[in-house]
């Protein structure tokens, strides 16, 4: 007899996944949306959940599965999902070896990967993984199904977005329709979780740097309705488009948050929060009613933000919007379908820090046009703009993008490993361009980010904004230098 419905798993693999940085606590740990999401579904149709994140926890896998099979449940389902498109293929180390310990203690349990990665690849997740079933798109209601089934004891799972073998042979179900009305769901099940251990980026809280716990996510929209070819996040969804969440539900969650965890710094995970200004200004007047004293992140958009609009998102306690840039040269992101002008780039800088906004500004080293010209362009373009902080990434084929398929095409190098594609791993290995090998990216790219951030007019801006401790704090960041097997 089992204890309880289902468990779901958030893995956790921060040695693996980012080195040497998982040790000095320099890396954000988020609280697991989807499935915490999910939990709350599952709940409010009247099944017994447990949720875990071996992440926050610092389990090892071992101790994960030991957990699981003291639970005893029906399903566990690992969440192979993070919140944004860089997060989920690189977890499936974790799950991979959190599957293959609860295979040997407690092989009678029924186990399903979801999430955003088994989403896009779910044929060969399913045969690479000792797993029953794989959940194709959010799960919301492909969980719900599953259970009734396998509480029924059939064998027949005629399930939309479910995935699983019979007689060695794979069978696969359509996708389930998307929610269309956000505010049909429940309310994230974060009450199943250690809110109060879990840690905002260290440049989230540069204006209090000591204070980056509690932290908390939600989101006011899901999907994204752009088709950049780099990005895969409308894997989870399967098709570009964007579903609004209304504001009331966006501001009983805050205070949710607010007044039961105590919670001030907040990501909003939407992937294109900063698209529609009612929809903002909305949010924020709620939040500035209710006088909460908010440090708020959310993504944004060159072509889409105005200057009305950053107005609203600082009133609404947004300090810091993080932009995707990419790359100085026009040539490169006409190749990725980035669709924003590139000469309006200083103009939203401009804009931005107008309002009074810290830019989190993201650029990608490796896009398929690019040589060492172009990324010598992009690092002097982003010294140029000098923003509060830089991501500089490796570009990477994510399954699910069409970079990803075009790689498998062409026969392109990928990693060995999923943890290969972390950004700060060992095993990092990035998509060789037209032009340069994966290993020359990456070199490329480390060495950008020490230039960076060691380069006096970002530290000079730094002191001068947030004094000499985060100076201190950046040095000793960039004191650690990364390994890697590829150079």
């Amino acid at each position: 007899m089992n204890s309880i419905d289902i468990v779901l798993v958030k893995p956790g693999a921060q040695k693996k996944l980012y080195g040497e940085l998982s040790a000095f606590s320099l890396t954000a740990i988020e609280p697991p949306f989807w499935a915490a999401l999910l939990a709350a579904v599952l709940l409010q149709k009247g099944y017994s959940v447990e949720l875990i994140d071996a992440e926050v926890m610092n389990w090892t896998p071992a101790e994960t599965a030991e957990k699981i099979q003291e639970l005893n449940p029906l399903l566990v389902a690992i969440m192979v999902s993070g919140t944004n498109p860089s997060a989920s293929t690189m977890n499936m180390s974790g799950a991979h070896s959190i599957l293959e310990c609860l295979n040997e203690i407690g092989p009678e349990i029924k186990t399903l990967l979801a999430g955003l990665h088994p989403s896009a690849l779910p044929g060969q997740t399913l045969r690479d993984e000792k797993v029953d079933f794989i959940c194709q798109g959010e799960g919301i209601k492909t969980l719900p199904s599953l259970l009734e089934a396998l509480k029924s004891k059939t064998e027949d799972f005629k399930i939309n977005g479910l995935w699983y073998k019979t007689e060695g042979q794979i069978v696969s179900n359509p996708r389930p329709k998307l929610v269309k009305n956000l505010d049909e769901l429940p309310m994230p099940a974060w009450h199943l979780l250690p809110m109060k251990k879990y840690r905002a980026h260290n440049w989230h809280c540069f204006d209090d740097i000591d204070h980056r716990q509690p932290y908390g996510v939600i989101y006011t929209s899901l999907g994204c309705p752009f088709h950049c070819s780099f990005c895969c996040i409308n894997a989870l969804f399967g098709k570009p488009g964007i579903r609004l969440r209304s504001p009331k539900f966006v501001i009983e969650e805050i205070d949710f948050l607010v007044s039961n965890f105590g919670i001030k710094n907040i990501k909003i995970i939407d992937e294109m929060f900063a698209f529609k200004e009612s929809h903002i200004s909305e949010i924020s007047s709620l939040i500035q009613e209710r006088g909460h004293d908010l440090n708020i992140w959310a993504y944004a958009r060159v072509n889409t933000v105005t200057p009305k609009m950053l107005n609203w998102l600082k009133i609404g306690g947004v300090n810091w919007l993080a932009y995707g840039f990419e790359s100085a040269s026009k040539k490169v992101l006409k190749d990725v379908s980035k669709g924003f002008d590139l000469d309006t780039v200083d103009n939203v800088v401009e804009m931005t820090r107008d309002a009074g906004i810290y830019i989190c500004s993201n650029y990608m080293f490796g896009l398929p046009e690019d040589d060492y010209e172009t990324m010598r362009a992009t690092l002097d373009k982003a010294k140029e703009i000098n923003a509060e902080w830089a991501n500089f990434q490796a570009t990477m084929a994510y399954p699910g993008s069409k970079l990803y398929d075009t790689a498998v095409d062409q026969r392109l190098p990928l990693p060995e490993t999923w943890e290969g594609f972390s950004q700060y791993a060992y095993e990092t290995l990035p998509l060789p361009t037209n032009y340069l090998s994966g290993a020359e990216v990456l070199t490329f790219r480390d060495a950008a980010f020490n230039e960076y951030y060691s380069n006096p007019d970002y530290l000079n801006m730094i002191e001068k904004k947030f004094g000499m401790y985060v100076v201190d704090h950046v040095r000793q960041m960039t004191a650690h230098q990364i390994p890697r097997r590829v150079r």
